[in-house]
């Protein structure tokens, strides 16, 4: 039979065995934490990721930063949260195509004389690996005034960010595909980044039409995904 001695002993034994463990578990670097939590294979590299592309991070723009971008010669630019209920989820939802777990969005709204003279709302989609955080602006005629992207948090296709690529969603409104190889061309190495902007570009026409022009009278009936929809010639020739 184990003594009182023989057990404070063992007990003392293997708290002193087990605590270098312990604090060496607690006091990881980041770094070598975040390695051994998450391990990232490319399959177009054809291998994983190392801690500098899981680290990669650039940003462009804050918020408040990206709205003055967005509008200009407005007098005054108000910081909102649209909010949607599950009935109005479910009907964006039907309408892009696709699923969100997001159900309120930050947005801002431009305004000169009481008027609005634009929204822009902030969107956060999944590019390759990391989501992709940026503002789309869209005018009182329902039409995309702007794309800006804010964080850029992939280790290429950063291209996106620039105006050579993004002019493309200048002028489209909710009856446009906004798809690649229909409407939007392609970025060479960087497919699920433009998928996830053009997918995100489609999801703040929508919520703009439906929210904000539609109770003004204003807006188009939008479309269910699937259904007919400007093709590519029509949305270049506007017919």
């Amino acid at each position: 039979m184990l003594t009182i001695y023989h057990r404070a002993t063992i007990i003392s034994t293997v708290m002193f065995g087990l605590l270098p463990c312990l604090l060496s578990g607690l006091f990881l670097t980041p770094t070598y934490a975040q390695q051994q939590l998450e391990r990232i294979w490319d399959h177009e590299l054809n291998r994983w990721l190392n801690a500098e592309e899981l680290g990669h991070l650039e940003v462009y723009f804050t918020e408040d930063e990206a709205a003055k971008v967005m509008f200009p010669d407005s007098d005054h630019i108000r910081k909102t949260t649209l909010s949607l209920s599950p009935k109005q989820k479910k009907l964006v939802e039907e309408q892009i195509g696709w699923k969100f777990p997001e159900d309120s969005f930050t947005t801002y709204i431009g305004e000169t004389g009481g008027k609005a003279d634009g929204y822009a709302i902030v969107q956060n989609t999944i590019g390759k690996h990391r989501p992709i955080t940026y503002m789309v602006g869209v005018d009182t005629e329902g039409e995309v005034s702007n794309f800006e992207v804010l964080v850029y948090r992939e280790a290429r296709g950063n291209e996106i960010a620039t105006k050579r690529f993004n002019y493309q969603f200048q002028g489209k409104d909710v009856r446009d595909p906004i798809r690649i190889n229909r409407d939007i061309i392609n970025i060479s190495g960087a497919t699920m980044s433009v998928r996830s902007a053009s997918a995100g570009v489609k999801r703040v026409l929508v919520l703009v039409n439906e929210f904000y022009l539609k109770p003004l009278g204003l807006g188009t009936n939008t479309l269910v995904a699937g259904s007919a929809e400007k093709g590519f010639l029509e949305s270049i020739l506007g017919f």
